[in-house]
């Protein structure tokens, strides 16, 4: 399959070949990879770059943004408060909250950005940013571990931002109850989502609807680093079909 074509399946798409926008003045370009247009009614998935400098302000007033940053570092601004953003940094600003993204340079820096249903406020646990670093390991299964970034555990009752890290293998084909989108960050497999087999690589994203059946293979020689989103919030290791169990 040509990996050149940003459109690689109805569920899949390569975000580096996904055409950016960008307004005048401002430091960031964005690349929209999931809405509405493309069947996610829930979930917007966009790839963020933000330049050398300051960016504008931005804010959702009908959405919760929850941010990952997959490379370079700079500084949120946020409510008065500055928040050091590094990679593999989970980042949750809430609906109608405005905010900046201050990049030092000289090199980019690249968030993930997804907006979920805002349906209740920031919890009173609520975290602005949430480090890789600092999260206990849970396992889903021999080959699958996870550690939660954004959850109800940061105060976002809607929506759980979750890396992935999966070892060669491939899994049996399941399904879960929540809407989820997802991002490449290291490694190379194959997305096997219902007669479909799309090749995954760095940058790759995915849409996974409720109950659709599917599997992600690392097809690689190392590990593969997932970050995902899915709302309602839960449990990234919980499925609703699961072919070993029939």
């Amino acid at each position: 399959m040509d990996l050149s074509n940003p459109v690689l399946s109805s569920r899949v798409i390569d975000s580096t070949s996904v055409d950016p926008i960008r307004d005048d003045g401002d430091t960031t370009e964005v690349r929209v990879t999931f809405d509405r247009t493309r069947g996610s009614e829930r979930l917007e998935q966009r790839v963020t770059t933000y330049r050398a400098g300051r960016s504008r302000a931005r804010s959702q007033q009908h959405a919760h943004e929850l941010l990952y940053v997959v490379s370079g570092a700079g500084t949120l601004r946020l409510d008065g408060d500055e928040h050091p953003l590094e990679p593999d940094a989970g980042v949750f600003v809430g609906a109608g909250e405005a905010y900046e993204v201050e990049n030092p340079g000289p090199n980019p820096l690249v968030a993930v950005s997804v907006l979920v249903p805002a349906e209740r406020a920031p919890g009173p646990d609520r975290k602005v940013v949430v480090r890789f670093g600092d999260q206990p390991e849970h396992r889903a299964d021999a080959k699958r571990t996870f550690r939660y970034l954004v959850s109800q555990d940061t105060g976002c009752a809607e929506a759980t931002q979750f890396i992935g890290i999966v070892e060669p293998c491939r899994a049996p084909d399941h399904s879960h109850t929540y809407d989820e989108v997802g991002y490449i960050i290291e490694g190379e497999g194959v997305a096997h989502i219902g007669d479909e087999h799309v090749p995954l690589r760095p940058g790759t994203c995915f849409h996974l609807p409720p109950e659709l059946v599917h599997c992600i293979e690392n097809s690689g020689s190392g590990l593969m680093r997932i970050m995902g989103v899915f709302h309602p919030s839960g449990d990234p290791a919980s499925r609703s079909y699961d072919e070993a169990k029939k």
